[in-house]
């Protein structure tokens, strides 16, 4: 049993260094547009030497910490746990939050989560980078964590028994994700209340309502964006024009508390509104930059506003760093999340996968907004008795009404 523990142990921490140092090189050649016969290689090659000494030395200390376990721990221990426990710290070790190990479960929901549709309780979460705290932003309408009464700013403290503060927030969320059907213990922590708030609450399939849209007065269209996910672009495209067919004049697209999401959706988007060039540019640590431009004819032409806000993120910060750019559109609210880095998904052949940092975006004037955010051109705050509203009449919300009145002058 010993024997068996140490070889899984070694054989498992070996099987990771090796795909991490294949998938990786091959992924910085590919990014940095060199060649194999590059002779900046043999420097590359010189430097994977000298590592391989110090991954000598972990092996061996990881030996010696197993035999301590073996000989002291009092409980059972799980090889495959103990495996995926050091796959997990060997990227926590870069010190960046968004960059993670994923077990073959979690990148599983990772995929079903940006197709658009998922077994789940169905809400909107975000992580504080430097705390680590996840809250709720934002429960979809009639889904499970709606009916259970989750408000937007819940702090969630436990998943299944667990503390989650801190934790990869797509690790928390593949927790509590599962089988349709099947309940999720939680544990939330709420401003007004002195104890935690114990929920069982059943999954079901959510699929996604990245969408919704209405014509408000005057012939102002209003589209919600709560995430660019790859079902968002058709349903995108099928809102615009069907407020076209409505003889639209002008439009509100509101991205509050939308965390962000696909950069090939977003890029899509904005291609129907944005004259012809670039979109968006991105640059790795290489240098090497890489253009989105928008090359659409059919363009929707009409006095516009973005309501944005602190949860505004990511993909959102794109998009409305764009508008903002070149002008089409008067972004209203409050500075946005401040997210001006990009990270890609690289499957393993073991059915794992790593995602990590790989390079900033820019705007079209070559804003990057990382820590900063985007600052509206409107500055707006919600109302304090509505933050916690998870639907607000539209007469009510005061940065939707800041944003119609901005339409309205651009019609004059």
């Amino acid at each position: 049993m010993k024997k068996n523990f140490v070889t899984g142990l070694l054989s498992g921490l070996c099987g990771a260094l090796i795909i991490f140092t294949i998938v990786g090189t091959v992924y910085v050649k590919q990014v940095a547009g060199k060649t194999l016969n590059d002779p900046k290689d043999q420097v590359e090659n010189q430097e994977t030497d000298t590592k391989e000494q110090p991954f000598q030395d972990v092996v061996e200390k990881l030996s010696v910490l197993e035999m301590i376990v073996d000989n002291y721990f009092l409980e059972e221990t799980d090889p495959n746990a103990f495996a995926e426990g050091i796959y997990k710290g060997f990227m926590s070790s870069l010190k960046d939050p968004y960059s993670t190990y994923y077990t073959k479960e979690e990148y599983t929901a990772l995929m079903e989560s940006s197709s658009g549709v998922y077994c789940g309780i169905g809400a909107v979460v975000s992580q504080n980078a430097e705390s680590g705290i996840i809250t709720i932003v934002k429960p979809y309408k009639d889904s499970p964590a709606y009916k259970a009464g989750l408000l937007p700013g819940d702090i969630i403290y436990k998943v299944e028994g667990e503390e989650v503060t801190g934790v990869d927030l797509s690790e928390v969320v593949s927790k509590i994700k599962g089988v349709e059907g099947t309940a999720v213990k939680m544990s939330v922590v709420r401003e007004d209340q002195n104890e935690p708030i114990e929920l069982d609450i059943t999954r079901k399939e959510i699929e996604v309502p990245t969408i919704e849209y209405k014509m408000l007065d005057n012939k102002i269209g209003y589209i919600i964006i709560s995430e660019f996910d790859e079902i968002t672009v058709g349903q995108f495209k099928a809102a615009v024009n069907d407020l076209l067919k409505q003889d639209m004049k002008g439009l509100v697209i509101d991205l509050r508390n939308n965390p962000g999401g696909l950069l090939d959706s977003v890029v899509n988007m904005l291609d129907r509104l944005l004259p012809k060039g670039l979109i968006v540019y991105t640059e790795d640590k290489y240098g090497k930059r890489v253009e989105e431009n928008a090359v659409n004819d059919d363009k929707v032409e009409v006095p516009m506003a973005v309501i944005i806000n602190g949860n505004s993120a990511s993909a959102s910060e794109i998009f409305a760093g764009a508008v903002q750019d070149y002008k089409i559109g008067t972004i209203v609210g409050t500075t946005s999340f401040g997210k001006g880095i990009v990270q890609k998904v690289i499957p393993l052949s073991d059915g794992t996968a790593v995602k990590l940092t790989i390079s900033k975006y820019f705007t079209p004037k070559g804003r990057n907004i990382h820590g900063t955010g985007i600052e509206p051109d409107v500055k707006v705050d919600l109302k304090d008795d509505l933050k916690k509203e998870i639907v607000i009449p539209v007469e009510k919300d005061n940065q939707l009404q800041e944003a119609i009145k901005s339409v309205m002058g651009q019609m004059k």
